[in-house]
């Protein structure tokens, strides 16, 4: 039964002609930029189509009624035909006229971008908050293309029944789409506030939040960090639900880390507004950790990418850690040293190998709580409740009774010192390079000594 099953997938899989259109200014083939082609291959892959051929242009500027103009539009049908294509796919952004003129032109099905990665995330989606997300997606960009499923009436004579019905007809299903885009707004925004306020009722934990381009490793990353058992794959767009998970940190501090979705060149702007929910992890975590593939040859414009992205959700000023994953597939040591500094306090990783995983929590806790302070606590020995704090959280690296009260040197983040005062139910004296700091009995109703 499997085997039947996976046959009629691969009969079922379509034949995909690719195009690339460059226009003047573009930033196609300069160094450090991905190769635009080859990534929509890449998608096309993920959508479950066969790559059979690929056509790429370079132009002044896009043609307003085929993008790449009459000729080239009629090469590329016969190309279609020759290799028998089911679809063309254009890496560029094609209005709704441009799309009809072009599938009139090579009489075979095309579609942008935009569409190919909304269809990945249809076929990708698997909880009922991210349907929700996607169907209002394709909706949306599919609202202003009604018109060109109903351009087989502009072919017709004018007569009776033909021009009335087909209007009616359009209106209806705008009217249809439109009601539908209501209600799925509605239930998202139920989502989104129930999501707010899942998120804020964190405001006392530590929220780290896992961005990055897609296939850059997140969700190896979260299972390395947290043994999450995230789904994996060499796939773009793998993970499009958020999982968040316990990372334990340093001084055993629990941070909670969520992988969100990843980003991509030119994500469109449907899919940002409608993972609004998804994306609420990233814009009220406490820290960021920007996953990058650092094996590649296009690190810098994929940073580029995700912070133009972050940019649009409103979290570009949020903290951020690099973190240069992928370490062990670098085989040039020098390669590795170029983005170390192209990326000044970047974090090299492998979630594969463990390599780096700690010098990242490091750095975290450090980013989180202040760097490591030391220092000596004077305190009671009777005072359990603030010993075994320090016990938890702090590395004691001395220990000794001085005049009936237990004196400590010890190794704490900066801004943990706060709770060895809030905590203590008796007179705790801090020393550190500041000066002498000593925290009175807060609980005086329990008659501790002052």
């Amino acid at each position: 039964m499997k085997e039947l099953k996976g046959t009629r997938r691969t009969v079922a899989r379509e034949r995909a002609v690719l195009v690339e259109v460059t226009l003047e200014g573009d930033a196609v083939g300069r160094q450090g930029h991905r190769d635009r082609l080859e990534e929509l291959g890449r998608l096309a892959d993920a959508a479950g189509a066969e790559v059979v051929a690929t056509a790429t242009q370079r132009r002044r500027g896009a043609d307003p009624s085929t993008y790449l103009g009459q000729g080239k539009a009629k090469e590329l049908g016969d190309l279609a035909r020759e290799q028998r294509a089911h679809v063309i796919i254009f890496d560029n952004e094609l209005s709704p006229a441009q799309v009809r003129n072009l599938e009139a032109a090579t009489e075979t099905k095309v579609i942008d971008r935009s569409e190919l990665i909304l269809d990945i995330f249809a076929s990708r989606a698997r909880t009922h908050e991210s349907r929700l997300q996607v169907e209002l997606a394709q909706l949306e960009y599919q609202y202003p293309r009604l018109r060109q499923l109903w351009t087989h009436l502009s072919r017709m004579e004018a007569g009776v029944g033909t021009r009335g019905p087909g209007e009616t007809q359009l209106e209806t299903d705008r009217r249809i789409v439109r009601r539908r885009i209501t209600e799925l707004k509605r239930r998202i925004g139920e989502i989104d506030a129930r999501k707010e306020r899942e998120v804020r009722s964190r405001s006392g934990m530590l929220t780290v939040g896992l961005v990055g381009y897609t296939n850059a490793g997140k969700s190896s990353i979260l299972n390395a960090l947290t043994d999450a058992d995230a789904y994996v794959e060499d796939k773009l767009f793998a993970t499009l639900d958020t999982r968040t998970r316990a990372w334990t940190l340093p001084h055993r501090l629990t941070a909670l880390v969520s992988d969100t979705v990843g980003f991509i060149r030119d994500l469109p702007h449907h899919l940002i507004a409608s993972f609004k929910a998804t994306l609420e992890e990233a814009i009220h975590a406490d820290l960021l950790l920007h996953i990058v593939d650092v094996s590649t040859e296009h690190a810098q414009a994929d940073v580029e990418a995700v912070l133009t992205v972050l940019a649009e959700i409103r979290c570009a000023d949020k903290p951020q850690i690099l973190v240069l994953n992928k370490a062990d597939l670098v085989k040039d040591p020098l390669h590795l040293d170029l983005a170390h500094r192209t990326f000044p306090g970047a974090v090299a990783t492998s979630a594969k190998t463990g390599e780096g995983l700690d010098v990242l929590a490091r750095t975290v806790t450090e980013r989180l709580v202040g760097p490591e302070k030391e220092m000596t606590v004077r305190a009671s020995p009777q005072d359990g409740r603030l010993l075994a704090w320090i016990d938890r959280h702090a590395e004691v690296m001395e220990r000794s009774l001085a005049d009936g009260e237990l004196v400590q040197r010890i190794r704490i983040p900066e801004r943990l010192v706060a709770e060895i005062q809030r905590l203590a139910e008796r007179r705790v004296e801090v020393t550190t390079d500041g000066g002498k700091t000593t925290a009175e009995n807060i609980q005086r109703d329990k008659g501790g000594p002052g």
